[in-house]
């Protein structure tokens, strides 16, 4: 496996850096999580431990009555909305103090070992398990807010297109291999000497868990924790807030960033609740078993490793722009057909599709951001969180959406056409914004 990784990160000239190295690894660490815990098994085994003998779907959370899908897609609107209450302190906070490392270490702990307590997560103990998922998806979200700030630390502009998408992509190679051999596991758990039931799915929880923190242990022992020789003062706190507020300044002059994350915030509404809820569409809607489903992730995965690349390669040919609005529009196309999916054949041609613009559109839009931070800053946590916050909260918004039409309408294809609206408005927005060359992203544009 490390000759594997070591030639894939060499392929490219900008892969030859060590640091660079480093960081794309933690893409390889944490994009687990993303597949095995938020897309394919842990949607599947929770629908199936929270569903009653007689077929009923509505559970008990602390006493309240509630759908078990619709609960899913709160918990993740309350955990993204934590961690966008979180991120922008905490990363003024790690530019004033030059300690962005440490929270990115923090953040990775608490949501590794919040995977790895899923093991315990019966159904029994419903409560217990939507707390893990929270908590896991609030370490997993943290620790992005630090990683992505270091794009423009370890790369030069002309870089940041394809790191990013080869970030994205070895993520994807990544959890592809830890899912297929989960899904082996529960497909012949006594290949492996354990128990039928639940357990395997359980112990993809764990593995998960341990891959994330046990990787992640790359970039921690090569990334820089204080590349700016920063002083460390201990009015944490206070510093924070003059960060956040200073880069809210600062961003209140450059029309440009603005204008694109208005844009990445409607359609980024769009793109994370299709790729947090399509395992639970296809259980609920379609009835698919959980193999399909996950196949069907998988086919995604192995899919955006193309697309990431992909639209890279568009971006250096049309610009930036041109192909974020081909991606939205993409995006438009498979919200309309999700109303109208019937079959398992369609609902794997449209996961192809998503596959398709999901890494690309994840990744220039991140590298998209990083060319407008201005050049003179030491602050890329401060300005990360803004973007980090825009998709957070763009979560907090598209999920609990989701959630609210499924629980008026009773139909998750209502959810899924409604969310076209986001992906208009997000085009409005891109199609009026004007990106100029890096010397003329300055206060005056």
């Amino acid at each position: 496996m490390a000759f594997f990784i070591t030639a894939f990160m060499n392929t490219h000239p900008t892969s030859n850096k060590k640091v660079q190295r480093a960081w794309v690894m933690y893409d390889w660490a944490n994009s687990v999580y993303s597949l095995v815990i938020t897309s394919t098994i842990f949607p599947v085994y929770y629908n199936s431990v929270t569903q009653a003998s007689d077929g009923s779907d509505t559970v008990s959370f602390f006493g309240w009555e509630v759908i078990n899908t619709v609960l899913y897609s709160y918990s993740i609107s309350f955990s993204f909305l934590v961690i966008a209450l979180l991120a922008p302190l905490l990363s003024g906070i790690a530019d004033a103090s030059g300690n962005k490392l440490n929270f990115m270490k923090f953040f990775v702990y608490l949501g590794s070992l919040s995977c790895i307590s899923l093991f315990f997560f019966t159904g029994e103990n419903l409560e217990f398990g939507i707390i893990c998922s929270v908590l896991a998806s609030i370490g997993f979200s943290g620790s992005i807010v630090f990683y992505n700030s270091y794009l423009p630390e370890i790369a030069k502009e002309e870089e940041f297109d394809l790191l990013s998408a080869k970030g994205f992509a070895l993520g994807y190679i990544g959890s592809v291999i830890l899912l297929v051999f989960n899904l082996v596991t529960i497909q012949y758990p006594e290949w492996f000497g354990m128990p039928t039931g639940s357990f395997a799915p359980r112990f993809s929880f764990l593995i998960t868990g341990i891959w994330w923190v046990g990787f992640a242990q790359i970039p921690f022992r090569v990334l820089p924790n204080n590349p700016y020789k920063k002083s460390v003062s201990t009015d944490y706190l206070l510093k924070g807030y003059r960060e956040v507020h200073k880069v809210f300044k600062e961003l209140r002059k450059l029309p440009v960033a603005n204008r694109f994350l208005a844009s990445f915030f409607f359609y980024s509404m769009g793109v994370q609740t299709v790729m947090y809820l399509a395992a639970s569409f296809g259980d609920k809607e379609l009835g698919m078993p959980g193999d399909q489903l996950i196949l069907t992730v998988l086919i995604i995965q192995l899919v955006a490793i193309a697309g990431s690349y992909f639209f890279a390669f568009v971006s250096r040919k049309l610009g930036n722009k041109a192909s974020l609005i081909i991606m939205v529009l993409i995006w438009m196309g498979i919200c309309v057909a999700a109303y109208f999916v019937n079959s398992v054949n369609q609902f794997y041609s449209l996961a192809f599709v998503v596959g398709l613009v999901m890494g690309g559109i994840q990744s220039l839009s991140r590298s998209t951001y990083a060319k407008m931070i201005p050049i003179t800053t030491t602050d890329h946590a401060s300005f990360f969180s803004f973007f980090d916050l825009t998709e957070k909260v763009a979560v907090v918004l598209g999920t609990a959406t989701y959630g609210a039409i499924e629980q008026l309408t009773g139909s998750m294809r209502n959810s899924a056409l409604f969310l076209v609206i986001f992906f208009v408005i997000g085009m409005i927005f891109l199609s009026r914004l004007k990106l100029p060359q890096r010397k003329s992203l300055s206060p005056s544009v």
